[in-house]
């Protein structure tokens, strides 16, 4: 425990089938500056691989509304760790952070949306942020495909082909409620949209935003990369809640 963060592991599937080793993907959704949450689940992911290595792919939203914004992309940048595979995808409010600090015309618009406390961890100018803090954002890819997995920020539009999808679809969607379907063959994993109770489960998809930078309760999806579907196991990360509300 550190700092009065503890995590818990639920484990669900075995770390080893017939005597060979699972190939595991750990995903970490939207964190909002929660440094230490962010913190504690890299931890929590270590113990529970026991040793091994995966894929880590953090599903955006790492600025705005919590405390330590610049502490979350600068902890990021640093990598996951020998043989680790960190794979960064792009949140709306880290395309939200650039386009204010590139366009000043933005900049009321992000520092309502959270972006006043992210400002705030930076000394409280936008001239204080790195350029490679920038650049880092910026370059975020927007989904992820694996052998049976999609993972994305926000969704994806199931008529549209992946190549024609949009930015707005991706980073902003929000699925009706209870929609169970992924893309096509599939398994959709996504953030944004939360729900302080989840994570939320369903054939097609897996929702793993449970409002962590406010409740303090982060779930990190565990997939196993040779089967199709939903996550094998989950790790819980508990700490805080938030002073801040919105």
């Amino acid at each position: 425990m550190i700092a009065g963060i503890e995590w818990t592991r639920t484990l669900a599937t075995p770390l080893r089938e017939c005597g060979s080793l699972m190939r595991l993907t750990y995903v970490i959704p939207d964190l909002h500056g929660r440094y230490d949450l962010l913190d504690e689940a890299l931890a929590g992911i270590a113990a529970h691989a026991r040793g091994e290595t995966g894929t880590i792919v953090t599903i955006g939203d790492y600025v705005d509304k919590g405390p330590d914004s610049k502490a979350v992309i600068d902890r990021l940048l640093s990598g996951a760790g020998p043989g680790w595979n960190l794979i960064a995808l792009r949140g709306n409010h880290d395309a939200m952070m650039v386009e204010a600090l590139r366009d000043p015309s933005k900049m009321a618009a992000w520092l309502g949306k959270g972006g006043d406390a992210a400002l705030a961890s930076y000394g409280g100018d936008p001239a204080g942020v790195p350029q490679t803090h920038i650049a880092w954002l910026e370059g975020l890819r927007p989904m992820y495909l694996d052998a049976h997995r999609l993972y994305v920020h926000a969704g994806v539009d199931p008529e549209i082909p992946l190549d024609r999808q949009s930015e707005a679809t991706l980073l902003w969607k929000r699925y009706p409620k209870g929609y169970p379907d992924g893309f096509g063959k599939f398994h959709v994993v996504h953030g944004h949209d939360n729900f302080p109770d989840g994570p939320l489960l369903y054939e097609g998809r897996t929702n793993l935003d449970t409002l962590a930078w406010r409740t303090g309760r982060l779930t990190v999806g565990v997939f196993d990369d040779d089967k199709p579907g939903g996550p094998v196991d989950f790790i819980t990360v508990r700490g805080p809640p938030a002073s801040r509300q919105t």
